[in-house]
């Protein structure tokens, strides 16, 4: 049974072990990347595709007679045409949970960094403005203690939950948790989440009554009809102009053109976006104006940590195995 793995190099750097893999795929063959042009050609007679980011259409999925399974390296299935896949017979299976501790280090670290204003003092150090200082220290941007400040979590999941924790137990921060997007406004209101990290619960607001109260705000919710474009300009007018962003879900959630307004308006005190709608960014973006304060890009590697990266080799060929065996495990399809 043939299987072939399209853009491994979206998961490996020289440094990961695929054993795992080629075990239960004994005839794999391993691209680093795929150009859309040669997917039809590579997953032509195969029967199980393992891929990360490559996009599968229906017309892909209909012009492969031989596909049984395609495997994700990843939770979310954006990229995979799911009702074609359901309408072929064609299983599909995600990861989830492999990511954990390398996105809450991310996340805590963005935190950090936004609120001490790390890029920004380094600059004044490198072009000399400390050694041109009256005094032993600069005080230039401000600085806050987050003990005792808010954290709003869009997305409850097991990032939203790790993420919360630690910002609870290591920052004393209070957290409060956004209502589902498109779920029934009759649930609004202040229902406590049984998640055993808060004393008395934590509290499950709609976004517009979260979005006022918070200092820090984080999203962890996949990217859906319902929260494509959920952070545009009216939402991020009801923020504190100096709360923060931190983005490691999906580029779509937050208009960007919204979000460089509001940073070069000073009306917000900063974000950290480590996705954006177009990856990689070929058409450039909003964010990569020079003028914007106290924003951090970086390259979609939230998730990136070599053990998260291995993990992801891992679960991915125990859904391939549990799959030829017969079982569901991972299975969305």
């Amino acid at each position: 049974m043939r299987s072939e793995i399209l853009d491994y190099a979206t998961v490996n750097a020289g440094d990961l072990d695929s054993a795992s893999l080629e075990r239960v795929c004994p005839a794999l063959t391993i691209h680093d990347v795929t150009p859309p042009a040669a997917i039809a050609e590579r997953i032509d007679g195969v029967a199980v595709v393992l891929l990360n980011k490559v996009r599968i259409t229906r017309e892909l999925i209909a012009d492969a007679p031989a596909l049984r399974l395609i495997a994700l390296a990843a939770t979310g299935t954006d990229n995979v045409d799911l009702e074609a896949a359901r309408e072929r017979g064609v299983a599909v299976c995600n990861i989830r949970d492999y990511c954990t501790p390398s996105v809450v280090q991310h996340v805590l670290g963005a935190i950090l960094a936004l609120t001490h204003r790390f890029a920004d003092y380094s600059r004044l150090v490198k072009e000399g403005r400390w050694g041109e200082s009256p005094q032993f220290t600069m005080l230039d941007f401000p600085i806050r203690e987050l003990t005792g400040r808010t954290l709003g979590v869009v997305g409850y999941g097991a990032l939203g939950r790790a993420v919360a924790a630690v910002c609870q137990q290591a920052l004393g921060m209070q957290v409060l948790v956004a209502q589902r997007a498109g779920s029934d406004a009759k649930d609004a209101g202040a229902a406590p989440v049984e998640d055993g990290l808060a004393r008395g619960g934590t509290r499950r607001l709609p976004l517009a009554a979260l979005l006022p109260q918070v200092d820090v705000l984080t999203l962890h919710c996949p990217l859906t009809p319902a929260t494509r474009g959920l952070l545009g300009a009216t939402q991020l007018a009801l923020m504190k102009p100096d709360a923060v962003i931190v983005n490691t879900a999906r580029g779509a959630l937050i208009d960007l053109q919204a979000l460089a307004g509001a940073l070069r308006a000073g009306r917000l005190g900063g974000a950290a976006i480590d996705v954006l709608p177009e990856e990689p960014p070929v058409g450039g973006s909003p964010l990569f104006a020079p003028d914007l304060p106290n924003l951090i890009v970086t390259p979609h590697i939230a998730w990136a940590a070599r053990e998260s990266r291995q993990r992801a080799l891992e679960e991915m060929a125990a859904n391939v195995a549990d799959f030829l065996a017969g079982g569901r495990r991972g299975r969305v399809v």
